[in-house]
């Protein structure tokens, strides 16, 4: 079941993103800005445990960013990051988004999902905002990603 996330998961969360920060395939969050950014997130919830979560953060008028999206390594591959993903395209649509990008390092999953590449140099908003505090700037390796929401 997706739900929208409550305060009781930040923990959960944290934990879920520091499983594949320590991998290297997406950028670790501090406890305090998952609590700061918790209406972001969507949890996919099985039997009463967050089995997967995914951000959806407003970066401008019509843009928004998916980030943060982990599903337990016991449930990978059945499709929850995908419904997790089409949550966030639900709720986008409903808000009149009509953009959305992440960065990633895992782009074929996102490119399934009708997600292109882009340049960084597209999303000044998030470079000034996020970015410029990340240390990875400048050098980072993710890749810029997005799709039109329909």
């Amino acid at each position: 079941m997706i739900r929208k996330a409550k305060m009781s998961d930040a923990k959960k969360i944290k934990k879920l993103l520091e499983t594949y920060a320590k991998k290297g395939l997406l950028l670790d969050r501090s406890l305090f800005s998952i609590y700061e950014s918790l209406r972001d997130f969507f949890i996919f919830e099985k039997n009463g445990k967050v089995i997967g979560c995914c951000a959806m953060h407003f970066c401008w008028e019509n843009l928004a960013e998916i980030r943060s999206l982990a599903v337990s390594e016991k449930f990978k591959g059945k499709g929850i990051g995908k419904e997790l993903i089409q949550a966030c395209f639900k709720e986008a649509k409903e808000l009149g988004i009509k953009e959305v990008f992440t960065l990633t390092f895992v782009s074929e999953f996102f490119k399934e999902l009708g997600f292109e590449k882009i340049s960084k140099d597209k999303l000044p908003h998030k470079i000034w905002k996020d970015c410029l505090n990340c240390p990875e700037f400048p050098n980072c390796t993710e890749i810029a990603m997005q799709k039109k929401i329909k």
